[in-house]
């Protein structure tokens, strides 16, 4: 069978479950936005059957959250006229290919995924089986697509690695060289991991209980100000060098932010800034956090007063997005053997 050729095409997917944060922004969606400038094209998920994985937050909860994921990430620029935006549960190929990739994916392979056992806690036995195969449907979520990008944050590299694991390894069963690409991952940027403005060694998340530990991108300028003045610092001034920020988890966080809303390396931050007390940093680090954030939340607010419009979106989205992946998943049912008779 001859080796397919792929297009150069980006998938990432985001759980619906709660407000984005800096750390969102910085870390994927300001990337996203990015991305769609670049000679390839881009697909963004709404992945509203990973957010029941754990619990069913209701169902008008799952819906408005839904929206307001999208909301959010129009706001931040991404187009849907430029890029593919829609909810994973309107494309019904992608379960059907969960199925293929459960078939293929070995238990050895799962029982190594961490986050699996840092999600399921001490009672692991109590978790849904939807919570343990989490990383097969993100593969069939990138591999429906043939997406040979994913921008991904460092706590995802491994659920990725499985994803190119499936992949290689359907090829081979199949002698399907080259069917399903093997897919790179996109990390990079000063501050793909933002840490929490309470805590600078634990990821800054929307889960968190302090609302205090992170910036939502519904957060309002005087908010946006207030958390960054009240955020977790040491008594010492910025290092002169960036190696003065080892073992200075608060200091090293507030830099990287800098670092990634001023599209500048932390090293420059630090040539800037060097030697400030945090008295003069933090304002000028809020100063700018306004600039760069402000105005989405006033955008996500006007959106959100027109559901239809959001609704009419995604279902365009979802139309496009099933327009690649049923030929996809039809050509893997093809290679596989499955009878088809219509």
């Amino acid at each position: 069978m001859a080796e397919t050729a792929h297009t150069r095409r980006v998938f990432s997917g985001v759980q619906p479950t709660g407000n984005l944060t800096l750390g969102n922004y910085l870390g994927a969606v300001k990337r996203f936005v990015e991305m769609q400038k670049e000679d390839c094209e881009t697909i963004y998920c709404m992945v509203d059957l990973h957010a029941v994985t754990a619990s069913w937050p209701g169902r008008e909860a799952i819906k408005d959250a839904t929206r307001e994921l999208a909301a959010a990430f129009i706001a931040c620029g991404l187009d849907p006229a430029k890029s593919i935006l829609f909810n994973q549960s309107q494309v019904a190929s992608t379960t059907q290919l969960a199925w293929v990739f459960n078939c293929t994916a070995r238990l050895g392979w799962m029982n190594r995924m961490t986050q699996f056992k840092d999600k399921a806690g001490k009672n692991a036995e109590a978790a849904s089986v939807g919570l343990y195969t989490y990383p097969v449907l993100m593969a069939a979520d990138i591999l429906v697509y043939h997406a040979t990008h994913v921008p991904v944050g460092e706590d995802q590299r491994q659920h990725l690695e499985l994803t190119r694991d499936i992949a290689i390894k359907f090829n081979n069963d199949y002698d399907a060289p080259g069917f399903f690409p093997v897919t790179e991952p996109i990390i990079e940027g000063a501050a793909t991991r933002v840490m929490s403005l309470r805590d600078g060694t634990k990821k800054m998340s929307k889960s968190d209980p302090s609302d205090m530990s992170r910036i939502n991108l519904t957060d309002d300028a005087d908010t946006i100000a207030k958390k960054i003045r009240k955020a977790k610092t040491d008594p010492e001034p910025l290092p002169e060098t960036l190696e003065g920020l080892e073992d200075r988890p608060e200091a090293r966080n507030l830099v990287n932010i800098y670092a990634g809303l001023a599209e500048i390396s932390p090293e420059a931050v630090i040539a800037e800034h060097g030697g400030s007390q945090f008295g003069s940093f933090k304002p000028a680090l809020a100063e700018l956090a306004v600039e760069k954030l402000g105005h989405i939340s006033a955008e996500m607010t006007k959106l959100m007063a027109d559901k239809a419009e959001i609704d009419r979106i995604l279902g365009d989205g979802a139309d496009r997005a099933a327009a690649i992946a049923d030929p996809i998943l039809e050509k893997t049912y093809d290679i596989m053997g499955f009878l088809r008779s219509r």
